[in-house]
């Protein structure tokens, strides 16, 4: 597979998750603050996406690679587990930080040993700038 279809389904993939663990958590509290912060945020991953996409179906007619059945299983999963005694704000947000930290990590492995298109590698520091944005917004709620 072409490296920048890689890179491209690989940080999609994270958008992905980002939107799947914020949907699962938005039905979980609605406090005021923490609520709007986390819409704010699905809809800049689900904007990204859109984008990430868009550049992909430059490089081919195939669809790009999303999060599967399995790993929002997971998602879901560890989020029902994890809540089931503590669902607080700061619980909340550290489950979310835990995800996103997961996506800052894999998306700078990528633009630092991945040899990319300048349009690819833009869109991955759009994707780590997102990242590394809501983690500063989340620290807040722990």
């Amino acid at each position: 597979m072409d490296t920048n279809l890689n890179v491209l389904d690989e940080i999609n993939k994270g958008c992905s998750m980002g939107i799947e663990a914020i949907d699962m958590i938005l039905k979980k509290n609605d406090e005021y603050g923490f609520h709007d912060l986390n819409v704010e945020f699905y809809d800049k991953y689900v904007e990204l996406s859109d984008k990430i996409i868009k550049l992909y179906h430059e490089y081919t007619e195939e669809e790009i690679h999303k999060a599967n059945t399995m790993e929002k299983m997971m998602t879901w999963y560890g989020i029902m587990k994890d809540t089931l005694l503590d669902d607080s704000v700061s619980k909340l947000a550290e489950l979310l930080l835990n995800g996103t930290v997961m996506g800052i990590i894999e998306g700078n492995k990528i633009l630092n040993h991945k040899k990319m298109d300048k349009k690819v590698k833009s869109i991955c520091e759009e994707y780590l700038h997102l990242q590394d944005k809501y983690y500063e917004k989340l620290k807040r709620y722990l």
